[in-house]
C-alpha cells in the first residue's frame, strides 16, 4: 500500500500540472491510465461496480463520481480529480481539487479549507484516538469556515478492498465509533460545498452534484496509522 499510494501521489501531481483552460477531462483519464500501465498499477476505479474510467473528474458543482468525458475545462472552472489504484492486491485511493487557471477568492478559500480540514484531521490520527475525534476536527475546522459538509459522503478503511470499515464521518455523531489501531489504512476525504450541502444523482446513475448548484471540493489521502500516529501513503512530490 506505501508502494501503491506513492505511485497514485506521483499519477495525481503529474496531472494537477496538465490541468489548465482547454485540456478535456477525458484526456487527462487517457493520460492517468497511461501512466498506471507505465508504473504496474491496476486502476481502481475502471470497472468498479460498472464506472468506466480511471479517474472521477468533478467540475464545480458535481461532488463525486463524475465520468470523464469531451467537456473542456474553462478558466475560473474548479476540478476533483479523484482515482485510486491496485497493487498486488492492495488498493490506495486519493483526490485533489485544482484550479483552473484563476478562481474567486471564495472558491480558493474552499479548497484551502477542506485541504486544513484533511491535514489537520491527519495529525491528531494515531493509535488510541476514536474516529470520532477526526471527524470532529474536520468539522469545526470546515463549520468555522461557513462551508456545507455532504452528510452523505464520507471516508472510509482501504486494503484489500476500496471501501472498507470504519467509515470516517466528515461531522462528529454521538456515537465514539472504533478506536484507530498501528496497521489500520484509511482514506480520509473532507466533502464541502460553497452552498447547501444536499446532493443529488444524476440520470447516468453515477455523478452526484449540489442540489443547487453550488460548487464543491473533495480532497482524499489514504493513510497508515502507526505506533508514532498516522503516516501519509499518497503523498504527492513536490
Amino acid at each position: 500500500m506505501r508502494k501503491a499510494g506513492a505511485i497514485l501521489g506521483q499519477i495525481l501531481a503529474e496531472l494537477e500540472r496538465r490541468v489548465r483552460p482547454g485540456i478535456t477531462t477525458l484526456e487527462l483519464d487517457k493520460l492517468a491510465e497511461q501512466m498506471m500501465h507505465d508504473n504496474g498499477v491496476k486502476p481502481a476505479f475502471k470497472g468498479y461496480k460498472g464506472f468506466p474510467a480511471s479517474l472521477c473528474t468533478c467540475l464545480n458543482d458535481q461532488v463525486v463520481h463524475a465520468i470523464p468525458d469531451d467537456t473542456i475545462l474553462q478558466e475560473g472552472d474548479l476540478l476533483t480529480i479523484d482515482s485510486g489504484v491496485i497493487l498486488d492486491g492492495f488498493y490506495s485511493d486519493s483526490a485533489i481539487t485544482v484550479p483552473v487557471g484563476r478562481i474567486k477568492p471564495r472558491a480558493q478559500k474552499m479548497i484551502d479549507t477542506a485541504t486544513k480540514a484533511l491535514n489537520e484531521a491527519i495529525s491528531v490520527a494515531r493509535p488510541g484516538i476514536r474516529t470520532n475525534v477526526l471527524s470532529r476536527t474536520i468539522e469545526e475546522i470546515v463549520r468555522a469556515e461557513g462551508f456545507g459538509i455532504v452528510l452523505e459522503l464520507s471516508g472510509h478503511g482501504i486494503g484489500k478492498s476500496l471501501h472498507e470499515d470504519p467509515y470516517i464521518l466528515n461531522y462528529e455523531e454521538e456515537h465514539p465509533g472504533p478506536t484507530l489501531q498501528p496497521g489500520m489504512t484509511l482514506a480520509i476525504e473532507p466533502i464541502i460545498t460553497l452552498g447547501s450541502p444536499k446532493i443529488k444523482t444524476l440520470r447516468d446513475g453515477w455523478t452526484i452534484v449540489t442540489k443547487d448548484g453550488s460548487l464543491a471540493v473533495q480532497v482524499e489521502h489514504t493513510i497508515a496509522i502507526t505506533e508514532k500516529g498516522a503516516e501519509i501513503l499518497t503523498k504527492r512530490p513536490k
